[in-house]
């Protein structure tokens, strides 16, 4: 990195899992970088693919201006919800129908909950169960024995029949069908990215409303705020922070991040095991 010290305030928009976390814990490292910015008079925002009800409040403990959930689906700034977008009903229900027709194991995502059929806890647990099963214990600086299932799990609520669920995003873990066979029946309104779990190929992946990314929950803030968008510094590392860190005015990646986040950055960090937000926080003059 070359040295970035400025002493104008910034606005700093934080990806969670594989950023400021590391299966849904933070090194104490990160968590005193968001709170010395603050103090400093900086901002610093959670900006996560993840929903708001799978966001832990560990998480949040570290105090933040405002928390985007669901890749720019919601916006929260200190309280006040300023957007909360989700799927048109028909849209909604098309998306269920099609996943359900090719016997997919989906998760609908919305602030207040998860959403699954029936049954696919243990389907779920049965294709993710090898993914997780090879993570380290411990790490050294990350303790790493949060269960990443029952994090998955833990806010779920079953139904039969979710045609008439209201969600802003699914996660996709497993379709017999390629998804991008399936954009055809979803249509035009829905966007594919795929899943942070490369594993599972193109059986998995994220399924959004076109348009909505996590830059467009950025950008309600910078308005509301009259923020400058040459002061937004982004860090992430997955697919879904690629549009915020084109958008910002400093974007970071993380190193070993998906290879067109790294394309696209003006800087690199560490991971969470390498307090890599506290190093970029620093080389910023975030800090000082």
């Amino acid at each position: 990195m070359s040295s970035q010290h400025t002493l104008r305030p910034r606005a700093v928009f934080l990806d969670i899992d594989g950023t400021y976390a590391d299966h849904g814990l933070a090194p104490d490292a990160h968590v005193e970088a968001v709170r010395a910015a603050r103090r400093k008079g900086h901002l610093v925002f959670v900006c996560t693919g993840r929903p708001l009800s799978m966001v832990p409040e560990h998480i949040l403990d570290a105090g933040f201006d405002g928390v985007i959930t669901g890749a720019g689906a919601r916006v929260e700034l200190r309280g006040e919800v300023l957007k909360d977008t989700r799927f048109q009903p028909d849209v909604a229900a098309r998306i269920v129908e099609t996943l359900d027709a090719h016997d997919a194991a989906y998760i609908l995502e919305a602030p207040e909950a998860l959403y699954g059929r029936t049954g696919v806890d243990q389907r779920l647990r049965t294709v993710l169960g090898p993914v997780f099963a090879g993570r380290p214990r411990h790490d050294g600086l990350l303790s790493t024995d949060v269960d990443p299932l029952e994090d998955i799990l833990g806010p779920m609520q079953y139904g039969d029949d979710l045609r008439s669920a209201s969600y802003a995003k699914i996660s996709c873990f497993d379709s017999p069908v390629p998804l991008t066979k399936l954009m055809d029946a979803f249509g035009p309104e829905v966007g594919l990215i795929p899943s942070s779990l490369s594993a599972l190929g193109d059986r998995a992946g994220e399924i959004f409303m076109a348009g909505t990314h996590k830059a467009v929950g950025i950008q309600v803030v910078e308005k509301r705020l009259g923020l400058k968008r040459e002061d937004i510094v982004a860090i992430g590392d997955s697919a879904n922070d690629i549009e915020m860190l084109v958008y910002a005015g400093i974007g970071i990646a993380v190193e070993d991040g998906h290879p067109k986040v790294l394309e696209v950055a003006d800087m690199l960090t560490a991971g969470p095991a390498g307090n890599g937000v506290a190093l970029a926080f620093a080389e910023l003059g975030l800090l000082n």
